[in-house]
C-alpha cells in the first residue's frame, strides 16, 4: 500500500471576481521508504497541493489517501502524518527538547509515558540527548532542525512532509540532516520533500515531480529523469600528445579537442572507435556528460512558462 496516493487533485479560488485554477489534476504516489521531491517555482501550486494532502484545504475534485485513509473524511489519517514546516513554527522555543517531544507526542494521541519514552529514544538517535534539558532557543540552528524532525516523528507517522529541511544550515548541519532523512526513509517512512535547493533534492530523492502553473509537467524516478535529459557527450582525458593523423581521424568522427580533453558527441558504439584511435596513449578518464536536476528543472519550467 502506498503511504501517499493523491489522485487528480483540483483546487480553484476566486480572486477579484475571476476564477483562478491553483491546482489542476495533480497526482502523486509515494511508497513506504521512498523520498519524492516535489518541486516548482513560487506560485506553481505546491503549497495548495501540500495543504490538500495534509487535510488543511479540501480539494474541489480528486482524492487523498494517507496509508489508505482519507484525511478529509477520517481524522485518524492525520495521526499517520508528520510535518516539518520551513521556518520556526515547529517548536516551542522556551521549552526543552524533552518537553517539546512530550507535548507534541500527547497531542498526537500518545500517553505521557509513551511520549517520553519515544522522545528520549529519538533524542538519542538524533544525537541530542545531552541537550534534552536545554531551552530550544539556546540550541544551534542545526540542532533545532533535527529536533523539529524528531518531534514530527514522535508518533511514528507513515508519511513525513519536509519543507526546506536544510535551508539556512551550515555545511556540517546540512550533512547531518541529509543523513537523518536517509535513515528515516530506510526505516520505512515515506517522505514528501519540498525544497528550492535542487542539489539536495537530487541527492536525497527517489522520485521527482515538478509542478508549474498548477500542473505536473514531469514525474518519474530521479535517475530516469536525469538519464532522459543527459546527452551522449563523452569527455576523454589522455596522457601525452596526439599526432596529426590521430587528430584528423578524430575530427572525421566528429570529436574535438577542448582544454586538453577529447570531446565526443555520439553513440556509445562510436566512442569505441574514438578510443581505438587514441591507442596507445594512456587513458586517465572517460566521463559521460550528465545533466543535473537544476538544469532539467529550469529547462522544463521555462518551456512551460513560454507556452
Amino acid at each position: 500500500m502506498n503511504a501517499l496516493l493523491a489522485n487528480n487533485l483540483r483546487k480553484s479560488y476566486r480572486s477579484r471576481g475571476k476564477r483562478l485554477e491553483a491546482v489542476r489534476d495533480v497526482s502523486l504516489a509515494i511508497a513506504p521508504g521512498e523520498v519524492l521531491a516535489f518541486l516548482g517555482p513560487n506560485g506553481a501550486g505546491k503549497t495548495t497541493t501540500i495543504k490538500m494532502i495534509a487535510g488543511l484545504v479540501r480539494p474541489d475534485a480528486g482524492q487523498v489517501m494517507i496509508a489508505g485513509v482519507d484525511p478529509h473524511h477520517n481524522p485518524k489519517a492525520l495521526k499517520l502524518l508528520g510535518a516539518v514546516l520551513e521556518g520556526n513554527r515547529n517548536l516551542y522555543w522556551r521549552l526543552t527538547p524533552v518537553e517539546n517531544l512530550e507535548y507534541f507526542g500527547v497531542l498526537k494521541g500518545l500517553t505521557h509515558k509513551e511520549a517520553r519514552r519515544r522522545g528520549l529514544a529519538l533524542l538519542e538517535q538524533f544525537d541530542l540527548l545531552s541537550k534534552r534539558h536545554a531551552p530550544v532557543q539556546s540550541l544551534s540552528r542545526g540542532m533545532q532542525q533535527k529536533l523539529a524532525i524528531a518531534v514530527a516523528l514522535t508518533h511514528q507517522p507513515r508519511l513525513l512532509l519536509l519543507d526546506e529541511p536544510t535551508l539556512g544550515l551550515d555545511v556540517e548541519a546540512t550533512q547531518n540532516v541529509k543523513a537523518l532523512v536517509r535513515a528515516i526513509a530506510q526505516e520505512g517512512c515515506a517522505i514528501l520533500l519540498t525544497t528550492h535547493q535542487l542539489d539536495i533534492a537530487e541527492e536525497l530523492s527517489d522520485q521527482v515531480a515538478i509542478i508549474q502553473k498548477g500542473e505536473i509537467i514531469a514525474s518519474s524516478p530521479t535517475h530516469e529523469l536525469i538519464r532522459q535529459f543527459s546527452g551522449n557527450t563523452y569527455a576523454i582525458v589522455i596522457e601525452g600528445e596526439l599526432n596529426p593523423t590521430q587528430i584528423e581521424r578524430l575530427h572525421a568522427l566528429g570529436a574535438t579537442l577542448q582544454a586538453g580533453q577529447v570531446m565526443y558527441l555520439g553513440s556509445p558504439e562510436g566512442l569505441y572507435q574514438v578510443l581505438e584511435i587514441l591507442k596507445p596513449l594512456p587513458l586517465l578518464q572517460v566521463k559521460k556528460g550528465q545533466a543535473d536536476l537544476t538544469e532539467i528543472f529550469l529547462k522544463l519550467v521555462r518551456e512551460k512558462r513560454d507556452v
